[in-house]
């Protein structure tokens, strides 16, 4: 039988461009006195590496893939250790994964997916991204791989806000909104946040939207949208058609998929009392029933697309016609 979503074990998946404090963030983590056991595969760009060494002594196995950028020829790598770290005795509570400051999160996120075996023991917990806030807005105008790490993210941290005024903090947060208006946004410094803000995240679950959006279960939609990165989300008070919205989700992802870098949804199947919930990347979707609808919850489906040339009258068209 297979494991259910609370069984699995969590997976972090850590990012960030170049300098912004991955590592410290990592050290935290590990230095912390949570009591939990963590098993952390740590890649950087280039043959010699020299994360393993940045990385404090801890009780954790620290697994160093340097034999290329982790978003395009270890994938194999991470699934073969993962499926190794699956097999040990000693049980942990928790895989983390640091990419290269150079890497793309998507295929990191899809290993969980793509996988039967890695994919059937643990879960994606959260993408979670540190920004330099001196340096983000220039990263954004000449590193699109900064940006695509922006748009994945679940958690935010702004970090080395001490570097600049309040003024500018704002101005960046703005920035990061246009991009992704869902993920959490955490001012740091020195990467110094409360582990549970990191860890646990449950990106699998988008009830957190309306923390961060209370308008989000308005009918209609709302779209961000920066120069050629948008998010846009849609809404629907009527239940939808399973062997409507399937065949539908499938073929846009199979078309669009390389435009769509995250997308998100829960959603209200007519004569079904639970909770659909799914999240894809790019062209690879997974999904689970979750748990029941409670009485005095709103049967409202929810659906996020989060990507670059995106057609929102054809995605709403597409979306209001799975309604049953």
């Amino acid at each position: 039988m297979a494991e259910t979503q609370a069984e699995k074990i969590p997976v972090t998946v850590l990012t960030g461009y170049l300098g912004a404090g991955k590592t410290t963030l990592l050290n935290r983590i590990l230095s912390e006195p949570h009591g939990k056991k963590f098993a952390v595969v740590v890649n950087e760009f280039g043959e010699i590496g020299i994360d393993n060494d940045l990385v404090v002594g801890a009780d954790e196995e620290v697994f160093e893939m340097n034999n290329g950028c982790i978003c395009c020829t270890v994938r194999g790598d991470l699934i073969r250790i993962i499926d190794g770290l699956l097999k040990r005795k000693d049980g942990f509570d928790g895989i983390i994964v640091e990419t290269t400051g150079l890497a793309d999160p998507a295929p990191v996120a899809q290993t969980f997916f793509v996988d039967e075996t890695v994919g059937a023991k643990t879960k994606l917990d959260a993408v979670v991204t540190v920004a330099d806030a001196k340096w983000l807005k220039d990263r954004l105008k000449d590193a699109p791989e900064a940006k695509n790490q922006i748009a994945f993210a679940d958690v935010i941290l702004l970090n080395k806000t001490d570097l600049v005024s309040e003024a500018e903090l704002k101005d960046v947060e703005l920035r990061i909104r246009a991009i992704n208006p869902f993920a959490r946004i955490h001012r740091t410094q020195r990467s110094d946040i409360a582990i549970d803000k990191v860890l646990g995240q449950g990106a699998f679950d988008l009830d957190r939207i309306q923390a961060i959006d209370p308008d989000f279960l308005e009918a209609g939609h709302k779209h961000f949208h920066d120069e050629d990165m948008r998010s846009v989300s849609f809404t629907s008070e009527l239940p939808l058609d399973p062997d409507k919205f399937f065949p539908w989700i499938q073929e846009l992802t199979q078309r669009e998929g390389p435009n769509i870098l995250r997308s998100k949804g829960i959603l209200a199947f007519k004569n079904d009392p639970d909770r659909f919930v799914f999240q894809g990347v790019h062209m690879i979707l997974d999904g689970d029933h979750q748990r029941p609808w409670k009485p005095d919850e709103p049967k409202l489906s929810r659906i996020v697309f989060i990507g670059r040339k995106l057609d929102v009258p054809a995605l709403e068209k597409g979306f209001r016609a799975c309604v049953a």
